[in-house]
This record gives C-alpha cells, sequence and structure tokens, in this order.
C-alpha cells in the first residue's frame, strides 16, 4: 500500500483531490467540454474514469478549449474517496498515483481506439489524448480557480517557402507577409487589464474582463511567426479573436492603434474576426507555491462572483 500519508484538500469533506498533467490533438474532437452526441476530449476522459472507479466521475479543467483547439499543459483535478484511492493499488505494494497513470493511459486508448459509429477518419484515436501525471493535490488546490495564469500559442507561416505540410495540422498558413513589429505595436497596447467585450463571445452571468499579461509575436528562425498570449483568464473565443485583429494589423489593413481602438468600442462586430482555431495551443497553466494555493482560489472564485 502507498505508504505516504494522503493530502486531504477539502479537510472537511474527507474526500481526497487528484491532479492530472495532460495534453491532446484537439483536432478530432468537438471541443474541451461534454457536448450530447460529439466526441469531446472530456467525455473520453470521464469514459475512461468511470470504466476505471466504476461511477461517475466529473472534471475540473484550468482552462476549456474550442473545438480544435490542442493542449500541451492541461490540467484538471477530480476528487475520490480515500477508499477509493487506495484501491487503486489492487493491494499491492506499489503507489496508487502510479498504479492510476498506467490503467488510465490503458483504458483511454480503448477508448479512444474503438468508437462505434465515429467518422473514419477517426474510429482510432489512440494517442490523441495523453495522460502525463496522475498524482494527490496539495491542500487547497483547484485546477480552475488556483490557477496564476493560461499560455497560448499560435503559428503562422506567412511565406510559401514556410508552409510545411508535417506541421499544416497545427499552423495557420497565412497568404499575406506579416509585420512583426507593427503586430507587437499593436499587442502591447492592449495589455493589463480591460474589459476585454470586443475579443470575447460573452456568455450569460459571465464576465469579459481580464488580465492580458503578455500578447507578443516572433519570428523563429524557420521563418514561422509565433504568437504568446498569456492572461490571469481567457472568455470564450477571446486569443482567437485576438489573433485574428492582430493579423489585420500585421497584413498592413489596419493601423497598430487599431486594436486599442477596438477594445475601447467594447463592440463585436463584422470586424470581429476568428483566426482558425488548428494552431491554436495550450502551453501551459501557471499555479502558485502550494501553501498560496487556497488563498488564491478563493481570491478568484471572489472576483469571479463580483464581476458577474
Amino acid at each position: 500500500m502507498h505508504s505516504q500519508k494522503p493530502v486531504v484538500p477539502q479537510p472537511d469533506s474527507g474526500l481526497l483531490r487528484v491532479r492530472m498533467n495532460l495534453a491532446y490533438d484537439g483536432g478530432p474532437f468537438s471541443g474541451w467540454a461534454i457536448q450530447p452526441g460529439l466526441l469531446t476530449v472530456q467525455g473520453a476522459l470521464e469514459e475512461a474514469l468511470a470504466t476505471l472507479l466504476r461511477r461517475p466521475i466529473r472534471l475540473t479543467v484550468a482552462g476549456r478549449t474550442d473545438a480544435g483547439v490542442h493542449a500541451r499543459g492541461q490540467v484538471v483535478h477530480f476528487d475520490l474517496e480515500p477508499g477509493e484511492w487506495e484501491s487503486l493499488a489492487r493491494g499491492k505494494m506499489i503507489d496508487p498515483s502510479a498504479s492510476l497513470l498506467r490503467r488510465l493511459r490503458g483504458v483511454v486508448t480503448k477508448v479512444l481506439g474503438g468508437r462505434v459509429g465515429a467518422p473514419v477518419p477517426y474510429r482510432d484515436l489512440a494517442g490523441a489524448i495523453e495522460v502525463h501525471t496522475a498524482e494527490l493535490a496539495p491542500i487547497g488546490f483547484d485546477a480552475r480557480f488556483s490557477a496564476l495564469w493560461r499560455r497560448y500559442s499560435y503559428r503562422i507561416a506567412d511565406r510559401a517557402e514556410s508552409w510545411d505540410p508535417l506541421t499544416r495540422n497545427i499552423t495557420l498558413w497565412h497568404k499575406h507577409a506579416l509585420d512583426v513589429d507593427a503586430l507587437n505595436s499593436a499587442a502591447e497596447r492592449i495589455l493589463g487589464v480591460n474589459d476585454y467585450l470586443s475579443f470575447c463571445k460573452p456568455r450569460q452571468f459571465s464576465t469579459t474582463i481580464r488580465e492580458l499579461q503578455d500578447f507578443s509575436f516572433t519570428r523563429n528562425n524557420d521563418g514561422v511567426v509565433v504568437a504568446t498570449v498569456r492572461a490571469d483568464a481567457f472568455c470564450h473565443n477571446m486569443v482567437r479573436a485576438l489573433i485574428g485583429a492582430s493579423l489585420t494589423v500585421g497584413a498592413g489593413e489596419e493601423r497598430p492603434e487599431w486594436l486599442h481602438e477596438r477594445l475601447v468600442a467594447k463592440v463585436r462586430d463584422s470586424k470581429t474576426i476568428l483566426a482558425p482555431p488548428h494552431p491554436l495551443i495550450l502551453e501551459e497553466v501557471k499555479y502558485p507555491d502550494d501553501a498560496a494555493l487556497s488563498g488564491r482560489a478563493e481570491q478568484t472564485r471572489a472576483l469571479r462572483t463580483s464581476e458577474d
């Protein structure tokens, strides 16, 4: 049995919180969140966990991703009874976390490899979701509310010689040359805490106020332009809308000041353009030190509640 005393994130609940780090190819999925009749990342993972634990499991995710969006650094959590956690070792002298990771990988492969009725190209999706770690979380950890920030990347090939067929599923092939200096000039004007209504699809009872901490563009040695977008949180479609607006500036169709003008206008109209989803990757979710996890979660919940 696992010799280390389990860490209980909710002392008064008696439940153990499990954190998982995972990556996925979002191409064949209809986004993260469960949707009736559609293949989603959450749906596939919860099906696998329900098979393994023999009861429904609900995952809390650090950041929902849209259809076609990928992740390298996604984080989720779920809660188990202490007995459920210990039973994962099957009575053997092994760490339940190691057993969970090994067994879950096998079940996820089965879930993705044999979906009856799936479209022909997606009947075998083994490897489309990879769980990298599964372990007990520190006290107070919440995959969503404890996060300090989320960081996305977006790849753009604006030169025909950079159109690599081997990376076409994670790169936008843009037909117009981009001015990286103009892109950065526009992006830096909208950093900070703002109402990003012009770049979000509002949801009822949800705020569009966010802190955009980093928005920048670099051209790699291979000629591909890579955007980095980091914020405390993102509202629906925010990253794709920011990239879509920036591309019009980078191509010379709008002035760098235009992004800030759009921000101040707080309006969604025909000029709100979403960049395609397939080059967008959730790269990393950052959390504070263990001692600050609970306080960060409480602060975020209170902030969202007051803004909403």
